[in-house]
């Protein structure tokens, strides 16, 4: 009798004890400075010529709750949070009941996040789900209840949601999936987007219509459960198919979302910028977004993929700044919203050799350095076999030099020069050029065995292009909060971590891929678009089984292009020239106008007129190029005969 006693009061002390937390919680919330709904978490994109691009987070427009379609607010609340109107911000019975069943189903299958809290999330820039930022939600969802009318907190929410593709707000997402106001939706219209937040990426329209339609029954079952719809409007819904409209009217660049998504991902990792940004009033950020380039970009790699099912990603870079100026992480963010630009990582392929032949420069190797490129086994330190093959086993059979191997991509060279170098030489020197994807100190880590992304390509590419410097690529050159204070500018990092006058030599070696001299066995690897290219490049390209690379610069350009399915598929050999054209015609579109410029051959640097196969003088000015070299080191003459553990067929 005493236990049973005791445990009543114990449950009469805690309810007590719980009251009291409650209360003293909503005071707190009460006392703390009122929240601007209009401005929190608000985030401005702007392009390199400092015009608004983007206004996200919250939205580019504040609609009023009596300018949206009531069909719209009732199903909002009857899919997200049916009794809305009367908690307090918590829906303590949902959460008890949500606990239960996940603890039933030893899962986690349902939710409990009411419409006030989900819209504190809106307002921030991360979702993370530590319980530090679990109890700064809470905190922040009484303070909402405390101070705002249930109706300003819905308005609210309905501005901030993300609709999918880039629409973030109500107004926006009218406009785009069906180019109406709020106010004008039909009920089957105010379904479809009611259903979207639950996972923009499947649930919209425009990327999914069949699962978007099959969301918006659930969100209509919802409506006639609660008694906001009829049951004879729920049998007749979606009879017929509804027209999506699914264009933006403010910016018809397919792939810019690409880029915008890119620069929240760089939003996030930059330590100077605070967590919560919602008592501030909203950022404004700043890109070295070029439209131009960006509308260049789209267009070829439209003109050559729009109707194939292969992927792209394409990162655009001014190397005197590091800026990115135009991005695409995919075809179509309608259809696929993951950006292959940032996130994916792949074998490069025979876009990796420039850092090794670099390597190789530094430790006293040439222009006219020669191996015999003949099919070759290796016998590797640990018993293994390995057996490089040229791109259609073709071969020389004969001495070639750096410059020819270069210019045709010869693995066979590629291998043996990393294997004299050591393996590790390469893995130096691409920690030094920024990349910072791990690689495997191996032989064939030369024909780019090892992942990476694209950007982290790019990264070493601009080493080069910068004439040895490492700038740290990005998109974000400047972060402002609403006042005009800078949260952070970017620093011109400029590190000399490259050797000036290899540096040159290997940018020189890069223009052999699309000169004709060095036809010989084969062709050079960017031959079939030099006729397209009005001024001097340094260009490589990479082929793997799964992907095809494109990477070239000047000093006023970097461009890297990817080309590939993301489930590895093997590529048609017949379609390598996709990312040779998307790469030369998008480079030459966006330097049209500008003055031809290519770098300055440093003092210690000579050029002297070889024969472009053999590497030796000649006479003949058809068939000769200028090898350059360091001086001192244009008469000498590589080792041919170093012996390597190998058969040579």
């Amino acid at each position: 009798m005493k236990a049973l006693r005791f445990f009543f009061k114990s449950i009469i002390f805690l309810f007590i004890a719980f009251i009291i937390v409650i209360i003293g919680l909503y005071t707190y919330a009460f006392l703390s400075p009122k929240l601007e709904l209009k401005t929190a978490g608000q985030f401005y994109i702007y392009d390199g010529s400092d015009e608004l691009l983007y206004q996200g987070s919250s939205t580019s427009k504040w609609v009023d709750l009596e300018d949206i379609n009531y069909n719209l607010i009732n199903a909002v609340i009857s899919i997200e949070d049916k009794n809305f109107y009367d908690h307090h911000g918590f829906d303590y019975l949902r959460i008890a009941k949500a606990m239960y069943l996940n603890i039933k189903n030893k899962k986690i299958t349902q939710g409990a996040s009411t419409i006030s809290q989900q819209y504190v999330k809106n307002i921030y820039l991360d979702f993370d789900s530590t319980w530090e930022r679990k109890i700064e939600e809470a905190f922040l969802t009484l303070e909402l209840e405390v101070h705002y009318t249930k109706d300003e907190i819905l308005e609210g929410y309905l501005n901030t949601i993300n609709y999918g593709q880039g629409n973030y707000g109500i107004a926006n997402a009218s406009l785009y999936y069906f180019n109406k106001k709020p106010i004008d939706l039909t009920l089957e219209e105010a379904l479809i987007l009611a259903g979207i937040p639950n996972s923009p990426a499947n649930y919209n329209p425009v990327a999914n219509y069949d699962l978007a339609t099959k969301r918006a029954k659930m969100v209509a079952k919802s409506m006639l459960k609660n008694g906001y719809i009829k049951e004879d409007e729920y049998n007749n819904l979606f009879k017929d198919k509804i027209e999506i409209y699914g264009k933006s009217t403010e910016e018809n660049l397919d792939m810019l979302m690409y880029y915008q998504d890119a620069v929240i991902e760089e939003l996030k990792n930059i330590n100077t910028i605070p967590d919560a940004l919602i008592q501030n009033g909203g950022i404004k950020i700043y890109t070295y977004l070029d439209k131009n380039a960006q509308e260049m970009l789209e267009k070829n790699v439209l003109k050559y993929l729009k109707n194939s099912e292969l992927q792209s990603a394409s990162i655009i870079i001014d190397p005197k700044t590091g800026g990115i100026i135009a991005l695409s992480g995919g075809v179509n963010y309608a259809k696929s919203e993951f950006n292959r630009a940032t996130n994916a990582k792949r074998q490069v392929g025979s876009a990796m050799k420039p850092f090794l032949y670099y390597g190789a420069l530094e430790e006293g190797m040439t222009s006219a350095s020669t191996f015999n490129s003949q099919f070759t086994s290796f016998t590797l330190s640990n018993g293994n076999v390995y057996s490089p093959k040229n791109y259609g086993s073709m071969y020389a059979n004969k001495a070639i030099t750096m410059a020819e191997a270069i210019a045709v991509s010869d693995n066979v060279y590629a291998v043996k020069t990393n294997i004299f170098l050591g393996p590790e030489k390469l893995l130096e020197v691409a920690k030094r050029v920024g990349i910072e994807a791990p690689l495997e100190a191996v032989p064939s880590l030369a024909l780019g065995t090892s992942e990476m992304s694209i950007w982290d390509l790019a990264q070493g590419y601009t080493t080069f292009a910068t004439g040895g410097y490492n700038r740290d690529i990005s998109l974000i050159r400047k972060v402002e909060d609403s006042e005009g204070n800078i949260l952070y500018e970017k620093k011109d990092k400029s590190d000399l971590v490259l050797n000036v006058n290899y540096t040159y030599i290997l940018n020189e070696l890069l223009t052999s891929t699309s000169n004709t001299q060095f036809t010989d066995y084969t062709r050079p690897t960017a031959l079939a678009v030099a006729s397209k290219l009005s001024r001097k490049y340094a260009i490589k390209t990479g082929t793997t089984a799964s992907d095809f690379w494109t990477v070239g610069y000047n000093p006023d350009i970097v461009m890297a292009t990817w080309v590939g399915y993301d489930d590895n598929k093997d590529v048609n050999a017949n379609d390598s020239y996709i990312t040779k054209n998307i790469w030369a015609d998008t480079v030459e579109d966006i330097l049209k106008d500008k003055e031809e410029s290519w770098y300055e051959t440093p003092p210690n640097v000579i050029g002297v007129l070889l024969d472009a196969v053999s590497g030796k003088p000649t006479s003949n000015s058809k068939k000769a190029t200028l090898f350059y070299f360091v001086k001192g080191t244009e008469n000498a003459v590589y080792d041919t005969e170093y012996v390597f553990k190998e058969k040579e067929d």
